[in-house]
């Protein structure tokens, strides 16, 4: 039977996403590399800004060059090289780069070796500022723990077992005279794929906790500056209260907004640290349950150490940030309430001004009526004078009765002089509402 599915005159063509290969080689950009024993290895991270990894890429290049090896490619963040007896491990991160160098050489008694850069053995660029510096020995089974518990400051000093008991871990967080901090790991019945698995936690504890605390002096030298702010702010909202006048209002807005400036400010320094502080914290607890440690003897595990002591510094640094968080709040809350207040105050002396206003509006309409009363008595008298002249023209044209003067014929047409003002009078008021009422004015 033909399969109906069949179509040879189509093809079914697949369109990756433009990101697809690097979301699937993120998983395998940092892989374990297998360590054996003995080892002795030196690990360095150092902080980079863009333009430092930029060059550190292009030093690093250079060195392979040099070497006549493999260079990573133009977008790794991984590579590994082969140098005689020591091999390197080159990782770029976000923040930070690490060189970590190891060999076999000698590495049977641990610490036993100088600072390599120091007396030469290895030698490269470094790409920024030194974070952390680092030893690992990595040894068999055959030296004691009392024995190797006198490399390490005893108050400090964390054994664990990890892997299941198949290898131990000791160190003291501590960083000796040659700046460097130590660990051991013991190995029993460890692969040497899982030896290196160790390592690279190990390594990558050190390193997370050492970013994780640099948010820590940050912490300490803003301190200062949100006490100072919290009284500013203190002082202002008492002031709110006594403020009588517009002046003194306008004076602690300009204190409030200034006050919001600088907390803004505070906040934007610190925001990225504190964020990342947290991620670098999250990932220190997260390699720490990836080793499954057990406690062994009476020294206190990684656990235990780091959280008597790198726990409390992030939750400073989450304090820090909850009163800026909550300084900012306030400051604008209070600033709110002070911008209601002016705007009360400037509606009230508004609502003030507009009943002056129609105070003297009416004052006004009582003058304008008096002197509309005053208009028609001067304009009755006017046309009153008018009329004693027609009379008298009359009269002397004997127009007018033979019995009647002048005078009599004048004082008649008084009352039509008057009604004549009043109407003239009507008209223009009436003239003048009509006006305003097309204006739209009350």
């Amino acid at each position: 039977m033909k399969n109906t599915l069949e179509s040879p005159d189509r093809k079914t063509i697949l369109i990756n996403h433009e990101l697809r290969k690097t979301v699937l080689d993120e998983l395998h950009a940092r892989p374990f590399l297998p360590v054996s024993t003995p080892r002795r290895i030196y690990h360095y991270a150092f902080t980079t800004t863009h333009d430092e990894a930029i060059r550190d890429r292009i030093n690093l290049e250079e060195f392979a060059r040099e070497k006549h090896i493999l260079h990573p490619s133009i977008n790794a963040k991984f590579h590994y090289f082969t140098l005689n007896d020591w091999r390197l491990r080159w990782e770029q991160h976000t923040e930070f780069t690490t060189y970590t160098w190891s060999t076999g050489l000698s590495a049977e008694i641990p610490f036993k070796h100088d600072d390599p850069i120091r007396t030469g053995e290895i030698y490269f660029q470094p790409p920024g500022k030194l974070i952390t510096a680092t030893q690992i020995a990595v040894i068999d089974q055959t030296q004691t723990i009392d024995k190797l518990a006198n490399f390490f400051h005893s108050q400090s000093l964390c054994v664990i077992d990890v892997n299941k008991g198949n290898a131990e871990i000791m160190g003291d967080f501590y960083a000796g005279n040659d700046a460097y901090t130590k660990f051991i790991l013991r190995i029993r019945d460890a692969t040497p794929l899982e030896a290196g698995r160790l390592v690279q936690r190990i390594l990558e504890i050190e390193t997370y906790r050492t970013m994780a605390l640099l948010a820590l002096p940050l912490a300490r030298d803003v301190s200062p500056q949100l006490r100072q702010m919290e009284k500013e702010l203190t002082d202002i909202t008492h002031s709110l209260s006594a403020a009588q006048s517009s002046l003194t209002s306008q004076d602690l807005l300009k204190r409030l907004s200034d006050l919001l400036v600088s907390s803004e400010a505070v906040a934007t320094r610190t925001a990225f640290r504190f964020g990342a502080s947290r991620a670098y914290h999250a990932l220190v607890n997260n390699r720490l349950d990836l080793l499954e440690e057990t406690k062994t003897n009476q020294y206190p595990t990684l656990s235990n150490f780091l959280s008597t002591r790198l726990n409390p510094a992030i939750e400073t640094c989450n304090a820090i940030e909850k009163r800026q968080h909550r300084l900012s709040t306030d400051v604008e809350r209070a600033t709110n309430l002070m911008r209601t207040g002016i705007t009360l105050e400037m509606e009230r002396q508004n609502s003030k001004l507009l009943d002056d206003m129609n105070r003297r509006t009416r004052l006004q309409m009582r003058l304008n009526a008096m002197v509309q009363g005053i208009s028609v008595a001067a304009l009755a008298y006017y046309l009153t004078g008018l009329f004693s002249y027609i009379a008298q023209g009359l009269k002397d044209t004997k127009l007018l009765p033979q019995s009647m003067s002048a005078e009599t014929a004048s004082a008649l047409g008084l009352p039509i002089a008057v009604i004549i003002s009043w109407a003239f009078m009507a008209r223009v008021r009436y003239l003048s509402r009509r006006a305003a009422e097309e204006e739209n004015i009350e």
